[in-house]
């Protein structure tokens, strides 16, 4: 396992290194330099790094009844693209609403998009420049992850990255190509939960009872997902909805989006409870080789309570924390409640919350079945070994 362990500790240097690079050289790829301006035809944008030189003016604006908001005009440099080295003057908070945090100052370095017009380029910027903060953030949690998991960590954080290549390389563009999303997301999920728990946790009882486990309670997950989201007659239409319509056709099933969006939004936690489960049932069973099947599937329910209700509470506040802006948009209408909860941005999250949730309390005993069945099998195979 040392050796294991110093292949990944390697792969995850090389890993990192190039993320490094790709954070250093990304925007030069993206937009490189040339000396000579690149024309743009109307309505064309070109995206460029640029850096603050400095806030030419600052102050507020008055929206009305009392309302006002910051603005600035900001000197910019830019440094990549069709203009790099060429300086421009760019307005924030005129023509768009800005807060106090989206001020920028001098040596910050933004995102300008260069919008061609028949009366000249037209400049605005679209985002700081945030990878350098993302960098730190992702190599602190490598770092905190090696150190204090050490081999399992490495293994976690292999499972994890293999987890992401599923995503991005198989099930994402599966669904552009005009693949069926549910079925591309229920084989890509099992893929992942498969690879990554035996990654993690080795080839053993234990990880065929968890993948199992993970697996029905997936399949489960998906049927009911797909009955409640027909019975609730989710479309999938909303601010992202009508942008992959212009983007991918209108041949994209977005329901289907809304079933693949459940079913691998139940992934992370259905792993928790799955593992969890598998690894009480093999504790118990190490610790005393009597108990019958019977007797550690009520231990694992006993278990299983517990880590439902601190599960399904994480959930909850998972899905809601990720909306939380539009729970606070629809509080803001006065409307009766159930108005308010039919609506479908707020009824699709519900489902999803609720379906999810549905999926994760039976995970409990199905693992705990399968768990409790292997782990007598795996006793009587070393009782019998032991004799011989």
């Amino acid at each position: 396992m040392q050796k294991f362990e110093r292949l990944l500790i390697v792969a995850l240097g090389v890993l990192v290194l190039l993320a490094a690079a790709v954070i250093v050289i990304g925007p030069r790829l993206v937009n490189p330099s040339s000396p000579s301006e690149q024309p743009l035809a109307p309505g064309e944008t070109e995206t460029m790094v640029a850096r603050v030189i400095e806030v030419l003016e600052e102050g507020s604006l008055d929206l009305g009844d009392g309302m006002e908001h910051p603005y600035q005009r900001l000197l910019l440099r830019i440094e990549g693209g069709s203009l790099e080295g060429e300086e421009v003057v760019v307005e924030e908070g005129t023509a768009n609403i800005v807060s106090q945090e989206r001020l920028f100052g001098p040596g910050d370095r933004v995102y300008v998009e260069r919008v061609a017009g028949l009366d000249g380029d037209r400049f605005y910027i679209s985002d700081p420049v945030r990878t350098s903060p993302l960098f730190l953030v992702a190599a602190l949690f490598v770092g905190l992850v090696i150190l204090v998991g050490r081999g399992r960590g490495l293994r976690s954080l292999a499972g994890t990255l293999f987890s992401l290549l599923v995503l991005f390389l198989f099930v994402l563009p599966q669904i552009v190509a005009g693949r069926d999303p549910v079925l591309v997301s229920i084989v890509g999920s099992v893929v992942l939960l498969a690879i990554s728990t035996y990654l993690i946790y080795g080839w053993n009882f234990k990880a065929h009872a968890a993948v199992i486990g993970m697996m029905l309670s997936l399949v489960l997950t998906g049927l009911l997902a797909w009955l409640f989201v027909g019975w609730t007659r989710l479309t999938g239409l909303g601010e992202e909805g009508g942008f992959l319509i212009s983007a991918l056709g209108p041949d994209i099933d977005l329901r289907g989006l809304v079933l693949g969006g459940i079913i691998i939004g139940s992934l992370g936690v259905l792993d928790d409870i799955c593992v969890g489960q598998a690894s009480a049932i093999f504790e118990l069973v190490n610790a005393n080789r009597d108990l019958s099947w019977r007797e550690l599937f009520r231990s694992s329910l006993n278990i299983g309570r517990d880590h439902i209700a601190a599960m399904v509470n994480t959930l909850l506040l998972a899905y809601v924390g990720a909306s939380m802006p539009l729970m606070l948009a629809f509080m803001v209408y006065q409307e009766p409640i159930w108005r308010r909860i039919n609506r479908e941005p707020v009824a699709e999250e519900i489902v999803r919350t609720l379906v999810g949730s549905v999926g994760l309390v039976l995970a409990v005993p199905i693992t705990g079945m399968i768990a409790s069945l292997m782990a007598r099998w795996a006793v009587r195979r070393v009782e019998a070994e032991e004799q011989e």
